[in-house]
């Protein structure tokens, strides 16, 4: 990966998506021996929260309401 003459680099798409950062997200650099961490910017990541915690909301409904559920838990 080449570093351009703005100083840009591109993070690979297969980093971006495992790291959740998105097009707009802001990034910031810490040097570290032996090279710098790039992460992002830290109210990005209760962003990155919610959007995990909303993609997969209502995934366990086994259509039981709260009472049954309730009433599973107890008698196990």
């Amino acid at each position: 990966m080449k570093l351009t003459q703005k100083g840009q680099v591109t993070i690979p798409k297969h980093m971006r998506d495992r790291y959740g950062l998105r097009t707009g997200y802001e990034v910031e650099f810490e040097a570290m021996d032996g090279g710098v961490l790039i992460r992002p910017v830290a109210r990005q990541q209760a962003e990155r929260m919610a959007d995990a915690i909303a993609s997969v909301r209502g995934c366990a409904d086994a259509g039981l309401t709260t009472a049954a559920i309730m009433q599973m838990t107890r008698d196990g």
